[in-house]
């Protein structure tokens, strides 16, 4: 079956980056892995870092990667959700409008897990509890966000017969159907 390029190069790796900086930082924080050598603020650094430059990117000419090509409004979201409730949804070449949200839900939180992590390394707020309360909440929603994206990743998989896994690695999808959405 023919492919066409729709992830290119930068999404993938910052994408396949923020995945590990996240897996780190996780790992970091439990006991039996010991602390990974202070691996954690680097980590989180590397994240926002990575989070930085895919919004910039977001802005750029590559056609699936801005923002401007995969965001729709609410409106357009609710009714999308509605057809996947309906088994009618339609196949999306980049992001569906559910994947972009959550893909912008995920970078927001990344960037509020970041500050609040940097907050807490400054002497005005080192030991201060609601900022280590809003970091570690964040972080459970950070990884509440991820299950729920890897399980949208493994639905829409299913439901359009493609591996969006294998794709987020070569930055290949089949190529376009009558019924698709670019």
């Amino acid at each position: 079956m023919p492919t066409i390029r729709v992830w290119d190069r930068l999404v993938r790796l910052l994408h396949w980056t923020l995945v590990g900086c996240v897996a780190i930082a996780w790992l970091s924080t439990v006991e039996r892995f010991g602390g990974l050598f202070g691996s954690h603020q680097p980590a989180g650094w590397i994240a926002l870092a990575a989070v930085v430059l895919r919004a910039l990117w977001g802005f750029g000419k590559s056609r699936y990667a801005r923002f401007a090509q995969f965001l729709r409004s609410p409106r357009a979201t609710a009714a999308y959700l509605r057809a996947v409730l309906a088994h009618r949804e339609p196949r999306y070449l980049g992001h569906n409008p559910l994947g972009a949200w959550m893909a912008l839900a995920l970078m927001a939180c990344v960037i509020g897990l970041a500050l609040t992590g940097w907050l807490y390394t400054t002497d005005r707020y080192f030991g201060n509890e609601t900022v280590e309360t809003v970091h570690l909440w964040l972080a459970w929603a950070l990884l509440a966000l991820a299950v729920m994206h890897i399980g949208g990743v493994i639905f829409t998989s299913i439901r359009h017969r493609e591996n969006l896994v294998a794709a987020m690695f070569s930055g290949e999808k089949s190529a376009p159907r009558e019924s698709d959405v670019s």
